[in-house]
């Protein structure tokens, strides 16, 4: 299974142990404001669980992310395939949920960063998409640093958000392989 290292983190599979620093991460009202709400300890080790399940499939996925010598899990950054159909799909994003402490770091950006590389060197992807809703500023920022590109015309209803659901609007940033 790969593992990746920038400067400051790793980026490695997941151990039992970074479920309950996750589930805190879920729950943490900061964290799911730009989310569809916040988990509970069963629903966050569920998902927990598919990533794992996923790495242990393919060797890539969600990593857990670790600042060696600081803090063991301070969330995932990495590659998935979404679960829903769009017009976009299917596809593989980029994505990245970080503790509230670790924000403002620069980790989402450099560990996003190693990511991309593995997508377009090792998995040889053509592209790669990433998403959020509208009014993610700090995401689309990370997007924007990582030079993806945004087409309005791209943007979308997140399928599996209620119509009425204020956070249903979509917007989908794209970059190529060089």
């Amino acid at each position: 299974m790969a593992t990746l290292v920038t400067a400051r983190l790793l980026l490695r599979p997941w151990r039992e142990t970074d479920k309950a620093p996750f589930a805190a991460l879920n729950s943490d009202p900061r964290v799911y404001a730009t989310l569809a709400g916040p988990m509970s300890r069963a629903e966050s080790d569920a998902f927990a669980d598919r990533i794992i399940a996923h790495m242990n499939e393919h060797g890539w996925g969600l990593w857990a992310v670790e600042v060696p010598g600081a803090a063991d899990f301070i969330g995932f950054v990495g590659l998935s395939q979404p679960r829903f159909e769009a017009h976009f799909t299917p596809c593989v994003e980029i994505g990245w949920r970080l503790a509230f402490d670790q924000w403002r770091h620069g980790y989402a950006t450099e560990a996003a960063g190693a990511a991309l590389g593995f997508g377009f060197e090792t998995l040889r992807l053509a592209e790669i998409v990433s998403f959020t809703t509208t009014s993610n500023t700090r995401s689309r920022a990370v997007m924007e640093r990582l030079g993806f590109a945004h087409d309005v015309r791209d943007d979308f209803d997140h399928p599996m958000l209620a119509v009425d659901h204020p956070l249903r609007r979509h917007v989908l940033y794209r970059k190529r392989r060089n």
